[in-house]
């Protein structure tokens, strides 16, 4: 079957199937001993299980791909072989049972299991699974072409750039996944993804990134927004929640999942520091506290593991529209969660926060300077309390100038 080098037969073993390299071009088989009829196959971009005999009734010669070696453990990858051969035996060919079951949605499932995916990109999949291609989801991914894909991405376009661009950058990395498949003939399942047309068309939108923030000179007026929210004596335990957070976002810069989420088991207000397990950028990490974050937290109740919890107390806080939409009115723009985390940039570089400063605060990812990557603290940034205390003081003064009905110049600390 095809252009193929065998390795022999040995009793495979993971220590085994590890020393094996990969081969330049081409692909190697190695056959088991134990298993009559499974093996493992070789080529250049990976290692996979793989079964091969012949179905009763017809005599027809199949090899079928098991799994990956570096996601299907070598036990596991016997058992569903000996079901396969099974099956063959009884009469049952594996293409066309295969071919039926290899969906959209079998291939999502598994991409989202075995990528180990954050809770926003599976959420994301989802969503556009339902909506954006919903008519799509139960199709064998064979029968995703070319053409579908071109008019569906038109047909989405019409609605939002973004989110045409979002479902279709989704739908390619599920069929960059599902092309790893083979086929009973030990052929790529999918010799192409049809989301290339977008490529060569020359169809992706070009997507400016979002600047939005708070400006300057209105900063001293959101943050007075934000306390009189906190110590309305009308409030609402969700009301006063959410400003307690809108004032976390703006102070420390995190992002609305960090923040909301953030467990009390994470926090040290003694110390004056929250930790950040699984980040966006997958690295944990330590971040110190404002004196104005530690007073706003040591005065919040504790009824339930979140910091911020929403309004049954078993979840925490998942909407945030009320509170942005009046420090939107305060700052005369339109103001999202995340907008409070670049305005806290735009304060840092007011203070002169060093920019790679800066960067670390916000946990972004630190590239490009070996200097900074070797020798630079990145998973506990306590030594950056300093500069994390300057933000916090600069914009509360500005509250403090805002409820006195003072002018303030607005002059680089640098």
């Amino acid at each position: 079957m095809g252009n193929e080098k065998r390795a022999g037969k040995v009793k495979l073993s993971k220590i085994y199937i590890d020393s094996l390299p990969l081969p330049e071009q081409g692909q190697v088989l190695a056959w088991d001993t134990e298993l009559s009829g499974f093996g493992i196959r070789l080529t250049p971009s990976a290692k996979t299980y793989i079964v091969q005999g012949r179905v009763s009734k017809t005599q027809k010669s199949r090899r079928v791909s098991v799994g990956r070696c570096d996601i299907m453990t070598l036990s596991d990858a016997r058992k569903k072989a000996r079901t396969i051969l099974g099956d063959m035996l009884k009469g049952i060919d594996p293409s066309h049972r295969r071919s039926k079951s290899l969906t959209l949605r079998s291939f999502a499932d598994q991409y989202i299991k075995d990528r180990n995916l954050k809770e926003n990109s599976i959420r994301d999949i989802e969503k556009h699974l339902k909506s954006s291609f919903s008519d799509w989801v139960n199709k064998p991914v064979t029968q995703i072409t070319r053409n579908m894909t071109d008019r569906r991405f038109d047909k989405l376009s019409k609605k939002s750039h973004a989110q045409a661009n979002l479902a279709f950058r989704l739908l390619r990395g599920i069929l960059n996944y599902a092309m790893a498949e083979r086929t009973a003939n030990d052929e790529p399942l999918i010799p192409e993804n049809p989301v290339r047309v977008l490529s060569e068309k020359k169809k992706w939108h070009r997507i400016d990134p979002r600047s939005g923030r708070v400006p300057l000179d209105k900063i001293g007026a959101a943050w007075s927004l934000i306390e009189k929210e906190r110590h309305a004596p009308e409030q609402t335990a969700v009301s006063r929640t959410l400003a307690d957070l809108a004032g976390f976002l703006l102070l420390t810069g995190a992002r609305w999942s960090e923040a909301a989420g953030l467990t009390w088991d994470r926090v040290n207000l003694d110390e004056k520091w929250w930790f950040l397990p699984d980040p966006k950028n997958r690295n944990p990490v330590t971040f110190p506290l404002p004196s104005q974050i530690v007073a706003i937290l040591t005065a919040r109740p504790r009824t339930s593991q979140f910091v911020f919890p929403g309004r049954d107390g078993i979840k925490y806080v998942n909407d945030g529209r009320a509170i942005m939409k009046k420090i939107s009115e305060a700052a005369g723009a339109t103001v999202t969660a995340h907008d409070l985390r670049r305005t806290f940039r735009a304060v840092a570089g007011e203070c002169g926060i060093e920019f790679y400063r800066c960067k670390l605060l916000l946990n972004h990812r630190m590239s490009g300077d070996v200097t900074i990557n070797s020798y630079t603290e990145t998973s506990d940034l306590r030594y950056l309390s300093k500069e994390i205390q300057m933000v916090a003081d600069w914009v509360t003064s500005q509250g403090r100038a805002e409820k006195a009905d003072n002018v303030i110049q607005f002059k680089n600390a640098r």
